[in-house]
């Protein structure tokens, strides 16, 4: 990229547009880290036009949410290495936030010798996609993102509260699909739509939710990695559409106590390369092996996945019996009491439906584990159970539901590593390990209301 006018001419239509009759001032050189946090540097547009590369040290991807670290750098013990981070200009955005003019571009990272990082999530869900099209097919998801805006929280010590409406009043629970509750969130709303239309994304609907303040977006399916991009993306406009009205957006799986928890539903299809054709529908339109290949395969490998799906403690406070989110691995046709769900549907778009996964996952890593566990159930013939019929909740849990005992059963399923990358596994396992024994060092509040003085 020799200037800006090079640079500005090589941008997606909708960067172009956003920045039409205006001078570029700074692009944001971004990367997901293994929590979904975006890393990287701002730099002047005019640097970023003459340049083809930066560095990062690798070592953004052995931190845990908590800023300390995971010795996952190898044997010879915590060596930062940089990292070769080259932009994908196909991911060239808006920042329309900002004060000034700015894009956000999202980098792919490799080592000196030109080889993609295996820890990279972008390089993890890639690695993913890459193994379907060596087998001659095409994955295809659509994610659904629930989040909640509540208010403003400064003291982690206090409880999570549902934020003030336009009405005055806190935002009501138990309003599912209301038009009202939705109207209560109007402006924080109307700059999430505004954000993402300057950003180039099309929203397929906001619904409100189960829980108080508790909003749902869906995407429409698509590329797994343009989709994770644009879930990165998403929840980065959400958080500052939310702070310009005086709240927080959330994407924790479980805020607020008694209320219900935030998911990422994931929708996949999966198409033949060379004919186009859904693989989940037979030529008279019936259900194919691969159809039931792939449910065998997230009931069979989604147990060792969960702690991908659901990568922190907190995490585990969503499965809960009777509030939205699924308690085991059984099957249903349009039945949201299940783990994996088939939603009502033409053969063409026939599709499963993974409402495992939780909203605070690493959308890149979320899509690659949940693909990962299809791919494995087709490449074996895995077969599903019996389709259950009636309410999930009444059969027992056959999933991890504390994240000791995730990370156990992640470390041990060395299938679904060779899918993801054994050196993604090895660090992944040892950060998560890392911030699981942080937690176990915390005292709660309600150990000492109910042991200090009781045992």
């Amino acid at each position: 990229m020799a200037d800006l006018t090079d640079l500005t001419n090589s941008l997606p239509k909708a960067a172009q547009t956003y920045l039409e009759d205006r001078r570029l001032d700074e692009v944001e050189c971004i990367i997901s880290d293994l929590p979904g946090i975006a890393r990287g540097k701002a730099v002047p547009a005019t640097k970023f036009a003459r340049q083809k590369y930066f560095h990062l040290p690798d070592s953004i991807f052995f931190q845990t949410i908590t800023g300390d670290w995971g010795e996952a750098a190898g044997e010879g013990g915590f060596i930062e290495r940089d990292m070769i981070l080259r932009p994908d200009m196909s991911t060239a955005t808006a920042a329309p936030w900002t004060a000034d003019w700015t894009l956000q571009v999202i980098h792919d990272a490799f080592d000196r010798e030109g080889a993609p990082i295996p820890f990279s999530p972008r390089n993890v869900l890639r690695r993913v996609v890459d193994m379907y099209h060596a087998h001659g097919m095409k994955p295809v998801v659509a994610p659904e993102m629930e989040f909640f805006l509540v208010a403003r929280n400064l003291d982690p010590a206090q409880g999570i509260k549902p934020m003030m409406g336009r009405s005055g009043r806190p935002a009501a629970a138990r309003q599912a699909y209301s038009m009202t509750a939705v109207d209560e969130f109007g402006p924080v709303i109307d700059d999430i739509y505004d954000f993402a239309e300057a950003q180039g994304f099309e929203i397929d609907g906001i619904t409100q939710e189960g829980g108080a303040g508790q909003l749902e977006i869906n995407l429409r399916h698509g590329d797994p990695i343009k989709l994770a991009d644009e879930v990165f993306y998403f929840k980065r406009l959400i958080r500052e559409a939310a702070l310009r009205h005086d709240c927080f957006a959330t994407f924790m799986a479980k805020p607020i106590a008694d209320e219900p928890g935030s998911a990422m539903h994931i929708h996949h299809s999966i198409l033949d390369m060379e004919t186009g054709r859904n693989i989940f529908a037979g030529p008279q339109g019936g259900e194919t092996d691969a159809f039931f290949h792939f449910i065998g395969g997230l009931q069979k490998h989604l147990p060792s996945a969960i702690a991908v799906l659901a990568p922190y403690v907190n995490s585990y406070r969503r499965y809960v019996k009777d509030h939205a989110a699924p308690i085991n691995l059984a099957w249903g046709r349009d039945n949201r009491t299940t783990g994996i769900r088939v939603p009502l549907s033409g053969p063409e778009a026939r599709r499963v439906e993974n409402r495992m996964a939780g909203m605070d996952c690493n959308p890149y890593l979320g899509i690659a584990a949940s693909l990962a566990c299809g791919l494995l159930g087709i490449l074996n013939e895995d077969w599903p159970d019996k389709q259950f019929k009636g309410d999930a909740y009444s059969g027992e849990p056959d999933i991890p539901n504390v994240m000791g005992d995730a990370l156990d059963m992640f470390e041990e399923a060395k299938a679904l590593h060779e899918i993801l990358g054994p050196e993604f596994a090895r660090v992944y396992a040892i950060v998560k390990r890392t911030e699981y024994e942080e937690f176990l060092q915390v005292i709660s509040p309600w150990e000492r209301e109910h042991l200090l003085l009781n045992v």
